[in-house]
Order: structure tokens, then C-alpha cells, then sequence
């Protein structure tokens, strides 16, 4: 069985956004001064780095290729995080902000893919699964931002 075409598009554009959550969660660990938010920063660009090696295991298991690197599309971080204005500030909170609106359009994401009728099983598993850890780094997102705040 092969992924159609634009299927195949749409887990790659997963995979590039999962690099630029990566990325954006790492570049807030590096700024923020609060230990707890630090470590779950560095904890989500774990988690996502290990999404994307799933999603391109997944990728190349129904005969496509994986993208490599970051985001090709202008929109990199805009999807995701506005890194420049938000963390020069460091502004806990208006990070939390931006990772809220981040998580929330990446679970729109997931949803979209998984209700595909034409999605493997094992496929919409791991999608699944990831889906629920972005819903849960959401809500720790949420928390933290009510303390910080």
C-alpha cells in the first residue's frame, strides 16, 4: 500500500512543522529563566524530534520520502511561533502565547489528517497518539502561563 499523493504532501508538511516546533521550543528553553518552563520547553523539543522520526519511518514504510530539513514554506515559524518579536522580549508569558497558539493550530493539523477516510491504521495511530501529546503540552502550556502570569 502507498500513501496518495497528496497524503504524502500532507505527512511531510506534519514532519517540517514538527522540525519548526522542535526548533521553537529549543530556542525557548535557551532564553526563559524559570527552571520548570526550561525543562518543559527542552521536554517538548524532545518529544517533537521524536515525532518527526517516527512520522519519517511511517514515510518511508509506505514507499515516499521523508523531507529532511526545517520548513521550506515562508511561514516557518509563523505557523508554529513569531520567535523573533516574542522571544527577544523574553516574556514568559507572551511565549506561553505563542506555544498555546502553536499547539492549537498544530492539533486543527492533526485532526485534519486523521479524519481522512484513506489514512492506514498504523498511520492514524501514531498521528493519534502525537495529536494527544500536543493536546497535552497545550494544556501544560496553559498552566504555566496562569503562574507565570
Amino acid at each position: 500500500m502507498k500513501y496518495t499523493e497528496n497524503m504524502s504532501k500532507k505527512l511531510n508538511e506534519l514532519l517540517e512543522k514538527n522540525y519548526d516546533a522542535e526548533k521553537g521550543y529549543k530556542k525557548a528553553a535557551e532564553i526563559v529563566d524559570n527552571t520548570k518552563l526550561k525543562q518543559f520547553f527542552e521536554s517538548q523539543a524532545q518529544h517533537r524530534y521524536d515525532f518527526g522520526h517516527e512520522l519519517k519511518s511511517e514515510i518511508r514504510n509506505f514507499g515516499e520520502t521523508p523531507d529532511k530539513g526545517g520548513s521550506t514554506t515562508g511561514d516557518m515559524h509563523r505557523t508554529w511561533m513569531d520567535i523573533k518579536s516574542t522571544f527577544t522580549s523574553n516574556d514568559e508569558e507572551a511565549i506561553l502565547e505563542e506555544v498555546q497558539k502553536g499547539e492549537k493550530k498544530a492539533v486543527e493539523e492533526y485532526d485534519e489528517i486523521i479524519s481522512d477516510t484513506t489514512l492506514p491504521p498504523t498511520t492514524k495511530s501514531i498521528l493519534t497518539k502525537q495529536r494527544e501529546s500536543v493536546k497535552t503540552a497545550l494544556q501544560s502550556a496553559k498552566n504555566f502561563e496562569v503562574v507565570v502570569s
